[in-house]
């Protein structure tokens, strides 16, 4: 049916719905009250339904007119937006892959700041979980956990990961604990921990920390008493005082530094893994990337 209905009409329709008076529909298109009427019936006599009900001068759109009309604004919302790079003068967009928990936990603010100092870049932001997506060539930047190689992406250090148990201080007082620091593994295991799902191997959870550190009986008999499907949720739920998470350290600077959340226990374990900033290997990046690349490398060296 497509193919019968100009292209036009539908713009057509939009600007009569937005309106809901054809001759001033008319003037924003810059043709007549009787081109949009025709263009209005010719559409409807394709569709076989009515698109407004007519009372005098005044129109309402039917509840078919309506439903179209929410559609078609959806679509020229989405051209428009996919032609906002083609306007002059419309600046580099410059596209960065993290994980869910790197993006709300550290990159976003730090994204932040460096918008308020230049404001002409646009960024997009894409958030996954999936080690194939964040890898993408089709990004700019990406944040990556592993090891520090990768062979597509030219990796820089930002955070190395530190993981020990946090929890709040409000959390501390309801269990009497005064003392978090001298917290044993047999104590820890005792508490309400909190885990998330593993999507990754390379991703540790309570069990596996207590393993690393040798605390095997503790491995053993530890149980969360929430799992939630993201570290996101986790470290939230620590945070509201539901219990204790796996902090990763690097991530969570500023809940730690303004006492949001307290570091329990005296053993944190470094598991060899970190979160790198990585530049294409085999392509050339432009200056405003290389611009985002150097401001975030010299943020990953402040606190919080």
């Amino acid at each position: 049916m497509l193919d019968k209905i100009p292209l036009e009409t539908f713009r057509v329709f939009d600007a009569a719905c937005r309106h809901m008076n054809f001759s001033r529909a008319g003037r924003e298109l810059n043709i007549t009250q009787a081109a949009v009427s025709r263009r209005i019936k010719g559409l409807e006599g394709h569709l076989g339904a009515d698109l407004f009900t007519r009372r005098g001068k005044n129109l309402a759109l039917t509840p078919g007119g309506e439903r179209l009309f929410q559609r078609i604004r959806a679509t020229l919302d989405y051209l428009e937006e996919s032609l906002e790079p083609f306007r002059a003068g419309f600046g580099q967009t410059i596209s960065i892959a993290a994980s869910g928990s790197v993006s709300h936990l550290w990159l976003g603010r730090r994204l932040r700041e460096f918008g308020k100092a230049d404001a002409g870049l646009s960024i997009r932001l894409l958030t996954s979980d999936s080690p194939s997506d964040l890898a993408s060539e089709s990004n700019d930047l990406v944040i990556l956990y592993c090891r520090g190689e990768h062979p597509r992406w030219s990796l820089t250090a930002l955070l190395t990961e530190e993981l020990a148990p946090v929890a709040s201080p409000d959390y501390l007082r309801s269990r009497g604990i005064e003392d978090a620091a001298s917290l044993a593994p047999a104590d820890l295991a005792a508490l309400d921990l909190i885990d998330y799902d593993r999507f990754n191997a390379n991703w540790i959870s309570f069990r596996q920390w207590f393993e690393r550190l040798g605390a095997h009986n503790e491995a053993r008999s530890a149980r969360a008493n929430l799992t939630f499907s993201t570290y996101v949720m986790a470290v939230d739920a620590a945070t509201r005082g539901d219990g204790v998470a796996l902090g990763s350290l690097g991530l969570l600077g500023e809940p730690l530094a303004d006492g949001r959340l307290v570091v329990l226990g005296a053993s944190g374990l470094k598991t060899g893994y970190g979160y790198y900033l990585g530049l294409p290997r085999f392509r050339p990046s432009p200056p405003e990337v290389l611009k985002l690349h150097a401001a975030l490398s010299a943020l990953a060296a402040k606190p919080g």
